[in-house]
């Protein structure tokens, strides 16, 4: 007796889902997530170094690959690699929630510091520590924009 084992089964580790809706449809490329960035700024330009499978899907998780038609009918085209291309362009990426979290600490203390090195305390005439830009921040209930650069905010 034999064991049997999936041989067309593809397990997805590392994974992000880069989306993006097109003709109504939402399509998915399963693509590792320090990648994207990279190739976004241009630094990576290997396109196999950044997707896991040159495929497109309709949904990563499930492994539901999307029909010839609906691609024809959305992007004039059925060559995966280009449609690749152009998701990992203009779609969305997803991101964790610890991942969105960390930056938003991280970009709530760069904000901070841009004012203490600007910002001096008129009695002293010396300058505001960080710590205390964090804090007085955090009693106002400042929300950090993501959308936007540090120094705009």
């Amino acid at each position: 007796m034999s064991i049997f084992t999936p041989t067309n089964q593809i397990r997805l580790t590392n994974v992000a889902a880069v989306r993006m809706k097109k003709g109504g449809k939402r399509f998915e490329i399963a693509c590792y997530k320090n990648k994207v960035m990279s190739w976004r700024s241009g630094a990576e330009k290997d396109l196999d170094e950044v997707l896991q499978t040159h495929s497109v899907f309709v949904n990563v998780s499930k492994g539901q690959m999307a029909k010839k038609e609906d691609l024809l009918k959305a992007f004039g085209s059925d060559d995966q690699t280009e449609i690749c291309k152009q998701i990992l362009a203009k779609g969305e990426l997803q991101v964790s929630e610890k991942e969105r979290q960390s930056q938003l600490e991280t970009m709530f203390r760069d904000i901070a510091s841009i004012v203490a090195e600007k910002c001096v305390n008129p009695g002293t005439k010396r300058p505001y520590t960080v710590i205390l830009i964090e804090r007085a921040m955090k009693d106002i209930h400042y929300s950090v924009k993501p959308s936007k650069s540090t120094k705009q905010q």
